[in-house]
């Protein structure tokens, strides 16, 4: 148990208290099959780690503000799709024409497909939602004893609806989605805001995430302390150093 008292916790989402690598995954299998992706992809397997290791550079892009939602939601079916059918090159050529304010050429029947696949990729993402197995129990423990503000730069038409399906609403006191606050994680912004919700100030906060680049830098921007729950196999930074760091959620109620 730590000394300092705290007087509000700030949580992140998606593979902090929500399961999104597992809904993103069975919906990035469903999308292989229903869009027969299998056409140019020898295995749902390639097709993933195309998928993922591009969605990954968006997001961060995204994060700081450097593309739009529909750019993502478009981009991130696209792209694998164009790199794989000779289009483009690699991620190389396309951040040299993302810099340019320019896009990857091409087929407008690919463009449509990429367009449906994202928005059923939302859709699927939904009904495979489920809580990491540890996260209602952490959150209940929590909210005994702290008020706890979720923070997110997950969509917003997804993340309600993941928020009200998931029971634990009575527990959050106040939800922070990075679209519908205007600044994203880890714009140290949106966590001012939260703090201004809470009537606290950076010292008497606490931010819960497991992102690095996301959750914990953001925070640490912000003057707030951190708790990192860290990924298997995976090391800080030497120059960003949380707090603490976990290896499981519920380890954080020895911390708080």
């Amino acid at each position: 148990m730590i000394e300092k008292q705290y007087k509000a916790v700030f949580l992140d989402w998606d593979d902090t208290i929500g399961d999104w690598n597992r809904s993103a995954r069975m919906a990035q299998h469903d999308l292989y099959e229903q869009f027969h992706l299998s056409e140019w992809f020898v295995s749902y397997d390639d097709w993933y780690d195309a998928y993922h290791e591009h969605n990954t550079v968006l997001w961060d892009l995204y994060g700081h503000g450097l593309i739009t939602k529909a750019f993502l939601k478009r981009d991130r079916c696209l792209y694998p799709v164009l790199h794989q059918l000779g289009f483009i090159e690699g991620e190389k050529e396309w951040r040299e024409l993302l810099d340019k304010g320019q896009t990857m050429k091409a087929p407008q029947a690919l463009v449509d497909l990429a367009d449906r696949m994202g928005k059923t990729f939302l859709e699927l993402t939904n009904r495979y939602f489920q809580l990491l197995p540890e996260a209602e129990e952490v959150v209940k423990y929590l909210a005994a004893k702290y008020p706890l503000s979720i923070i997110s730069n997950g969509f917003q038409e997804v993340q309600h609806y993941k928020l009200e399906h998931s029971g634990l609403l009575p527990y959050i006191t106040h939800i922070l989605i990075s679209e519908e606050v205007g600044i994203n994680k880890p714009m140290p912004g949106i966590y001012q805001e939260a703090l201004k919700r809470n009537g606290v100030g950076a010292e008497q906060a606490i931010m819960i995430g497991d992102s690095i680049s996301s959750d914990i830098s953001g925070a640490h921007a912000a003057g707030i302390d951190q708790i990192w729950i860290a990924p298997a196999n995976t090391m800080a930074p030497t120059d960003m150093q949380p707090t603490f760091t976990v290896t499981k959620l519920t380890d954080i109620m020895s911390i708080l």
